[in-house]
């Protein structure tokens, strides 16, 4: 089947897909779009976390077919043409990011967080970032890079 649908704001068009490819898969070797993460193929760890007209979904668990005339929104897609996001410069410079397997998945699903919610308590963002598994650090990092994303974003004028 071909599958045409919207990455990132480009069009795109893919031939020869079988139905049951995971739109992970896809995008990851048909797209050349290896942002999200292929870690556990089961929903679990958050890894390939992207966003399926604009909710945020795990791509592992998408069939490629379900994206037929979707917007998808990659971690790639997240960045300016010139800089990156805010949440994603948090997490440079919070030090929240280590081995990079999870921190696709932690920017998109905080990226969703503070576009619903500018300023996070502490129980929200462990809530938003549930869902996203990290064996690398004990999370106080992540939780510190969130923080510091929406008190950015929150700043007059700040790019969301």
């Amino acid at each position: 089947m071909r599958l045409t649908c919207t990455v990132n704001g480009a069009s795109q068009q893919v031939d020869d897909v079988w139905e049951g490819e995971s739109l992970l898969y896809v995008l990851r070797e048909r797209m050349g779009l290896p942002g999200s993460k292929n870690a556990c193929e089961q929903g679990e760890c958050g890894s390939c976390t992207v966003y399926l007209d604009g909710l945020p979904v795990c791509a592992c668990l998408v069939a490629a077919g379900q994206a037929e005339g979707r917007q998808v929104g990659t971690v790639e897609g997240l960045a300016g043409a010139a800089a990156l996001s805010p949440v994603q410069q948090a997490f440079l410079d919070a030090g929240a990011v280590q081995c990079g397997f999870c921190t696709p998945g932690l920017l998109v699903a905080t990226h969703d967080l503070l576009t619903r919610s500018g300023r996070p308590s502490d129980p929200e963002i462990r809530e938003a970032l549930a869902g996203n598994l990290c064996r690398c650090t004990g999370y106080e990092k992540i939780l510190d890079a969130v923080r510091l994303a929406a008190e950015r974003m929150s700043e007059p004028g700040a790019h969301r």
